[in-house]
């Protein structure tokens, strides 16, 4: 089951004052240093998707790495939850509804079992005057 709210991705306006903003953050200091994947630049038309996706494979190396046996608890609470309201919505029947449809359903069963009773005596009696 898909999950019930997603987070909007932000619009490209935003993503280009986001690269902005981190590229006025890095100290001059550090300027030689190796920096992360997530604070680099890139140049050119392709660079705010290059810059996402290397964000995205961090998160999901991250989600990956501590505690699978959380996610799967956690996984388990939210299909629980999903569960739940899906059964609020549910219509139930009444008592008067229940009882009146249990009645059918034993009335319906005996009357199968007796055709079926009588058509297999017919049967086998047949069956017995062929082998006579």
């Amino acid at each position: 089951m898909a999950r019930l709210l997603r987070k909007k991705t932000a619009s490209p306006k935003s993503k280009k004052k986001k690269n902005s903003a981190e590229a006025s953050a890095i100290p001059a200091s550090n300027a030689g240093a190796a920096k992360p994947a997530a604070t680099l630049v890139s140049v050119g038309r392709d660079a705010p998707k290059r810059q996402a996706l290397s964000q995205k494979k961090a998160l999901v190396k991250a989600r990956q790495e501590p505690g699978k046996i959380k996610s799967y608890f956690d996984k388990s609470i939210q299909f629980l939850r999903e569960v739940k309201v899906e059964l609020k919505k549910v219509t139930w029947p009444t008592r008067k509804q229940t009882m009146s449809s249990t009645l059918v359903v034993i009335i319906l069963v005996m009357i199968i079992s007796i055709f079926l009773g009588v058509v297999d005596m017919g049967l086998s009696s047949l069956i017995r005057v062929v082998f006579q």
